[in-house]
């Protein structure tokens, strides 16, 4: 996984550049998440693994599954992408592309996740807290996972902050152990 993070960097970089001289960020984050989801789908990966399937070929593909377009530009990058056989990188290209955009942007995605829907009420506190934390726009993504049992855990970025019940749970029995 780190040599795809390593071999993404600077796709990446050069992708964000391109489309942040353009004033194309959200255009190119929509082609490269389409793409990406495209060459997740595990008929498609094996089809981008395969050393009888040309290049050319690849590229109509995943252009055709990807259904969005960024110009003769995008479809450049996915050409250079299937000819340096670099399509499996897609997804970690995605993800790189929209840490950089967050940075630029000065947003940071948060992801809640809790037992029960929450209110949006509850929604406004987590993201006002976490705007004053970070100093930036936050763009709250609320999931629920009947696993924790209670509370919540928010995840920003590589930080975690896990108010759950189950952690709870788990802390009390190491401690009674």
């Amino acid at each position: 996984m780190s040599d795809s993070i390593t071999i993404a960097r600077p796709y990446a970089k050069a992708a964000f550049d391109h489309a942040k001289q353009a004033g194309q960020l959200k255009v190119w984050s929509e082609l490269l998440a389409a793409a990406a989801a495209a060459v997740s789908d595990e008929q498609v990966a094996a089809l981008v693994s395969s050393p009888r399937v040309h290049a050319d070929q690849l590229l109509s593909l995943i252009n055709a599954l990807s259904g969005v377009a960024a110009g003769k530009t995008g479809e450049n990058f996915i050409h250079l992408l299937a000819d340096g056989h670099r399509l499996s990188v897609l997804p970690e290209i995605a993800d790189q592309f929209e840490q950089l955009r967050a940075e630029e942007e000065m947003s940071v995605d948060v992801t809640v996740s809790s037992a029960f829907e929450l209110a949006a009420d509850q929604k406004q506190k987590i993201t006002a807290a976490m705007k004053a934390r970070y100093g930036r726009e936050v763009k709250l993504h609320a999931v629920v996972d009947a696993a924790l049992l209670g509370g919540v855990v928010i995840r920003a970025g590589d930080k975690v902050i896990d108010g759950s019940a189950r952690a709870r749970l788990a802390e009390m029995t190491s401690a009674l152990a």
